[in-house]
């Protein structure tokens, strides 16, 4: 079967046998099927959708395109990956304080995806702070400080790396098999005993119900599992954003805040759930309870804090350093009531509009923009109120301010 025939069939809603699968993503990694098959076969996907074997084989395909790391330590490695959001930093807090409790986190993450964050474009922000490291250069961050968080090598699962970008800009970001794919290729290509999925679901999520997020899931686990990594996966909110932070350098501040001991309490919970979870399936803590206990000690002693700092400095970074942020301009409420709604996904892309995030492959990121976001669902506020604060260029402040404002929904109850 020619590359158009699989594509042919999988737009007229056939199974794909492994096979066809197979060639289509091998021929992506290596050059022969080009960017207007693969963007086809995207779109069929995405109408179609696929069966669970087909995710599977999707899934091997994409990391049999490379390399699989490995790891000698005695401990286990672990890892954790969010399916998008708006302020989600949790990675970035996540990934020092399990590196302080006997797990090693070999991270392998990514840029921006339509109106969510990019882990990658977060740490950016920090000065000198490489991204791209080969897999040597990466088994050596893991090796010394316990836990590093860099893109996937040229050799991981490079159908992915060419599909993700390519899924940003073709409007075939929302697709169970493609984020199931894509998610799971890195993760099991990264060599990882353990692996927590945080699925988000609401107006700032790729799954915009609770259900839809409760099938990504199931498939999540379901083919982790199947190709030999112990998944597990917890539902979270994102019908409002992850603490009040958005956008790149900022996140990184709020972070930073986060293992100070400060910091919003969303992020710090949401992280201790995360971890405390994945210490238990990777077998290193007994139950919830004292796994919870032992990551809130790496903040309380300071050992997360000086742990981030470690792995930044081995990717060439200096936590240390101030990030450049952006001119602020206020944004107020302009008639009182009770915060009904926000339209989480519009604030990730007002961040896109301010020049932080990418309109096509390519872009460049400008990490000082970002937003701080004062209110919450529920709050009751007041005509003139501060609802939050923009960090961007002068002249792109009334087009920023304006999308921010009209995110937020204000009713009487």
């Amino acid at each position: 079967m020619n590359v158009a025939q699989i594509i042919e069939a999988k737009r007229d809603g056939k199974e794909l046998d492994a096979k066809s699968i197979q060639q289509i993503i091998a021929g992506y990694a290596d050059g022969s099927v080009p960017d207007y098959q693969m963007s086809a076969f995207a779109m069929a996907v995405y109408f179609q959708s696929m069966t669970e074997p087909e995710i599977v084989a999707l899934t091997k395909a994409m990391i049999d395109s490379g390399e699989r790391l490995t790891w000698d330590s005695a401990k286990p490695s672990v890892d954790k990956h969010s399916t998008g959001g708006v302020g989600d930093k949790i990675s970035i807090v996540l990934a020092p304080m399990l590196a302080c409790c006997d797990v090693e986190v070999p991270m392998i993450s990514g840029r921006g995806l339509g109106p969510t964050g990019g882990t990658l474009d977060k740490l950016e922000s920090i000065e000198g702070y490489r991204t791209e490291l080969s897999g040597d250069e990466f088994r050596s961050v893991v090796n010394w400080c316990g836990c590093s968080i860099a893109s996937a090598s040229a050799k991981l699962a490079p159908a992915d790396r060419k599909l993700y970008a390519l899924r940003d800009v073709t409007a075939t970001v929302p697709s169970i098999p493609l984020i199931v794919g894509s998610i799971l290729s890195k993760k099991i290509a990264a060599g990882v005993d353990a692996l927590v999925l945080d699925v988000k679901w609401g107006s700032g999520a790729f799954m915009k119900t609770i259900d839809d997020a409760n099938k990504l899931a199931d498939m999540l686990v379901t083919v982790g599992n199947q190709l030999g990594t112990k998944t597990i996966a917890e539902i979270s909110d994102m019908n409002q954003p992850l603490g009040k932070m958005i956008g790149n350098a900022v996140e990184i501040d709020e972070s930073v805040a986060v293992l100070e001991g400060d910091g919003p309490d969303d992020v710090r919970e949401l992280t201790l759930l995360l971890g405390s979870k994945l210490l238990v399936a990777a077998g290193t803590e007994p139950d919830q309870a004292i796994a919870t206990k032992r990551l809130q000690s790496t903040i309380d002693d300071g050992t997360a804090l000086k742990k981030l700092a470690e792995m930044v400095e081995a990717h060439g970074g200096d936590l240390s350093r101030p990030r450049k942020r952006a001119t602020s301009h206020p944004v107020t409420s302009i008639e009182s009531g009770v915060i009904t709604r926000i339209n989480t996904d519009r604030l990730g892309l007002a961040v896109i509009e301010m020049g932080g995030g990418r309109k096509k492959i390519g872009d460049p990121v400008d990490h000082s923009c970002g937003i701080e976001f004062c209110v919450r669902i529920g709050e009751q506020i007041s005509k003139g109120d501060a609802i939050a604060n923009v960090f961007c260029d002068e002249k792109l402040a009334p087009l920023a301010t304006n999308l921010v404002g009209a995110a937020i929904g204000i009713g009487t109850t």
